[in-house]
């Protein structure tokens, strides 16, 4: 079964952060993948850029429209995901309790699934 592990993150967070702390929580999260890569667990990982370097697009009556991020609304931000191969929700669940990210952030664990059901 797959499921993913989306980071959701206060936007303002990062940059509380010195270069030196942010490298180290970065090498956190690479390790917790690199485990994950090792048991066969993981499918796919990225850290995503703040959403200041984001566009939002979305096309009405034929139109696209775009909007440069920060986003002034945004009370959290994808941060960046885990796509999991796990035999159950169960187990999706034990990997993100473990993740590192919950510690600053919500991990929010989420089956794939068509958008139709």
């Amino acid at each position: 079964m797959a499921y993913m592990l989306v980071i959701l993150e206060d936007p303002a967070q990062r940059g509380t952060r010195t270069r030196a702390e942010g490298e180290a929580v970065y090498q956190r999260m690479v390790d917790f993948a690199d485990t994950l890569k090792r048991q066969d667990k993981l499918l796919a990982v990225e850290s995503l850029a703040s959403q200041d370097k984001a566009t939002r697009v979305r096309v009405r009556g034929g139109q696209a429209q775009l909007l440069d991020g920060p986003f002034a609304e945004a009370k959290e931000m994808i941060g960046g995901f885990f796509l999991l191969d796990v035999a159950s929700r169960e187990e999706a669940l034990a990997i993100a309790r473990r993740c590192p990210a919950a510690e600053w952030a919500t991990v929010e664990v989420r089956e794939t699934a068509p958008c139709y059901s």
